[in-house]
């Protein structure tokens, strides 16, 4: 996947999610980061690096990670459950749209 096609998949699903308050993402030649903020002082990290592959979501709060999505080269694709956010448990493959879907899940059970 290209930085632009990420991108545009993040920020589709980001559009149809009624909590999200902020997008502020920077790119950088084959790197995107940034924050979304969310409700309720957390925020959703995002780091995608087109060249590795390496992509990371991870929702914070109190800077802890609560919840996350991630694939890195070591474990693959991998989630960071809510009850265990320490642990991997992997995952198919996921777009960032998929990403977000999942997110809006999570926030549900949250909220």
């Amino acid at each position: 996947m290209d930085v632009e096609t990420f991108l545009s998949s993040l920020l589709d699903a980001l559009a149809e999610c009624s909590f999200v308050r902020s997008v502020d993402l920077d790119t950088e030649a084959l790197v995107v980061k940034g924050r979304v903020r969310l409700e309720q002082d957390r925020f959703l990290q995002v780091y995608f690096n087109e060249r590795t592959g390496t992509t990371a979501f991870a929702l914070i709060e109190n800077e802890q990670r609560i919840w996350g999505v991630d694939y890195d080269d070591l474990r693959g694709w991998h989630m960071h459950p809510v009850d265990h956010p320490a642990r991997h448990e992997e995952v198919e493959p996921m777009s960032p749209h998929e990403v977000v879907e999942t997110l809006a899940e999570v926030w549900g059970r949250l909220s």
